[in-house]
């Protein structure tokens, strides 16, 4: 059968639209880089209060498996009287939805803090898992070696609850509220909080983050200057991620 012009162009346009309508798959591969006014990890400074440099690596495969590696400037192993200027994290783990809308997270993460020559070593692994459903998300990490340093810490825990909401164009609002319990060392233990507000200019993220704890200010004092590494305080961030 001959093919009128008219007909000829539905059959082509037939054969096109199905490839067009497939979307290319997003790279598994992703890097990021960035800075901010002051490095604070579940509400304490690694910083003395002062600035860090960041940036990482990510694998996340479609399976749902990811690994990954993340690093930043410090400076409370060298205050401690230690040997090292910044922490190399590497981690690792599954993601799935096991019901409609609520997704499960489990994995491994080692903290690695080079040469930190400290006695226990401050490196830290550590194993969790995460539920989030719509925008909440609740984690518990779990320390199978001692906890950044401190004796006899190993089994401590730390229990994440919050909430990533959409406020819409590039626009997130993200509360949190930790508690970090420190095995045999109860002073240590502690409670964090933040409000982060971020903007995404296409993949520049800028951020704004009020932080704080009820951490005991002698445990958590610099060796250096006696200031309270809990304290409240605004944090300001920059990251690109491509």
């Amino acid at each position: 059968m001959k093919l009128s012009p008219s007909l000829l162009v539905l059959a082509l346009a037939a054969v096109a639209l199905p490839a067009l309508a497939d979307e290319p798959a997003p790279d598994p591969l992703s890097f990021n880089v960035g800075a901010v006014t002051e490095y604070r990890y579940r509400g304490i400074s690694q910083t003395r209060l002062k600035p860090a440099l960041q940036g990482g690596i990510d694998y996340a495969d479609p399976s749902g498996f990811y690994v990954g590696t993340w690093a930043s400037t410090i400076k409370w192993i060298k205050d401690a009287g230690g040997d090292a200027d910044f922490e190399l994290d590497l981690y690792g783990g599954y993601k799935t939805e096991i019901s409609k809308g609520l997704t499960l997270d489990v994995g491994v993460l080692q903290y690695l803090y080079p040469s930190n020559k400290l006695n226990p070593s401050a490196n830290t692994l550590e194993v969790y898992g995460a539920l989030s459903y719509g925008p909440f998300t609740a984690k518990y990490s779990h320390s199978t070696t001692n906890l950044f340093g401190f004796p006899s810490s190993k089994n401590s825990g730390y229990l994440d609850v919050s909430a990533n909401v959409d406020l819409g164009d590039g626009l997130t609002l993200t509360p949190h509220v930790g508690h970090q319990t420190v095995k045999h060392n109860s002073a240590a233990s502690y409670t964090d909080y933040s409000l982060t507000l971020a903007k995404d200019f296409a993949g520049l993220v800028l951020s704004g983050a009020i932080v704080g704890t009820d951490a005991n200010k002698t445990a958590y004092a610099s060796p250096v200057n006696g200031k309270f590494m809990g304290k409240t305080t605004f944090v300001v961030g920059l990251k690109k991620t491509f």
